[in-house]
C-alpha cells in the first residue's frame, strides 16, 4: 500500500563486485539512488514471483536502463518460467521504449516445481519452489567464502522451506499480517520466526509487512516461536552478513 515510510518489495545483495537485486517494487529505483547506487550497478535481478508488488518497476528499470549509455555488462533476469514470457507482454504494451538489445539483456529461468540452481563466479544461487502462486520461488545465495542467506518471497509455512533455509547465516522472511490475521499464501511473524528455529538459521529479518502491522507488536510475536538474533526490516538497512552468522 502506499507509504512514506515503506517502498514496495526489493532487496539488493552485493557479493564482491555483484549486485544481486531480489525483487523490483515500487519505490526501488529511487531507494538504490537514496543508496548510493545507480541502476547501472546492478548486475542481477531476482524475481521471487511476478505479482505488482515485486515486479511493478520493471518496465520503469528497463526503460531507465534503455536510456543509460553506461551499462557494459548485460543485465541478467531470472526468476520462475514464464518470467521471459511476462518480459513479452510488457514489450507488447510498450514496445521499443523497454526493448533492450540482446546483448543488454540476459533470461535465466527456473523451474516453479521442483529445485534449481544456478552457478557464478562470485555466487551460487538454489532456488524453491514456494507455497504462494505457480511462479513463487526463494532464492538461498551462497558466497564463496560459505556465506548463505535465504530470501523466501511471499510464502506460507512448509516443512521445504524449513529443509531449504537450514543452518543459514541469514534468513529474510515476509511476515505479510499479525498473527491473529493470518491469510493463506503468507507467514505471520510466529511462523516465521517457527521456521527460522527449526531451520536453526543465525539471524532472521521479517519483511513484507502489510498496513495491518502497523501498531502491532511484531518482534513479540516472532519472539513466541524464536529466540535468535532479529530484526524488522525498514527502507534503506543495512546489514552485513559473514561467514559464521555475524552481522
Amino acid at each position: 500500500m502506499p507509504s512514506l515510510k515503506r517502498s514496495a518489495c526489493s532487496v539488493l545483495m552485493e557479493i564482491e563486485t555483484d549486485k544481486l537485486l531480489f525483487d523490483l517494487g515500487a519505490g526501488t529505483m529511487r531507494r538504490l539512488l537514496e543508496a548510493g547506487l545507480s541502476i547501472t550497478q546492478v548486475t542481477y535481478l531476482f524475481f521471487s514471483h511476478l505479482h505488482p508488488d515485486h515486479t511493478g518497476e520493471f518496465a520503469s528499470f528497463l526503460f531507465a536502463t534503455k536510456y543509460f549509455e553506461s551499462r557494459n555488462i548485460p543485465l541478467v533476469a531470472c526468476g520462475a518460467k514464464g518470467l521471459e514470457e511476462f518480459y513479452s507482454r510488457l514489450r507488447n504494451a510498450f514496445e521499443h521504449w523497454i526493448d533492450l538489445e540482446p546483448a543488454a539483456l540476459d533470461f535465466i529461468e527456473f523451474s516453479n516445481s521442483n529445485r534449481d540452481r544456478l552457478n557464478q563466479k562470485n555466487f551460487n544461487i538454489d532456488t524453491l519452489p514456494t507455497a504462494h502462486i505457480d511462479s513463487s520461488i526463494g532464492y538461498r545465495v551462497t558466497a564463496g567464502d560459505g556465506t548463505s542467506v535465504v530470501y523466501t518471497g511471499d510464502t506460507d509455512y512448509t516443512g521445504s522451506i524449513i529443509d531449504f533455509a537450514r543452518n543459514a547465516d541469514l534468513l529474510i522472511c515476509e511476515a505479510s499480517l499479525p498473527d491473529e490475521l493470518k491469510a493463506e499464501g503468507h507467514l505471520t511473524p510466529s511462523l516465521a520466526g517457527r521456521i527460522a528455529a527449526e531451520a536453526n538459521v543465525r539471524n532472521l529479518i521479517l519483511t513484507h509487512f502489510y498496513p495491518e502491522c502497523e501498531g502491532v507488536d511484531i518482534a513479540a510475536q516472532c519472539r513466541k516461536t524464536y529466540a535468535g538474533p532479529l530484526r524488522l526490516a525498514e527502507d534503506l538497512m543495512r546489514t552485513l552478513v559473514t561467514a559464521g552468522g555475524h552481522t
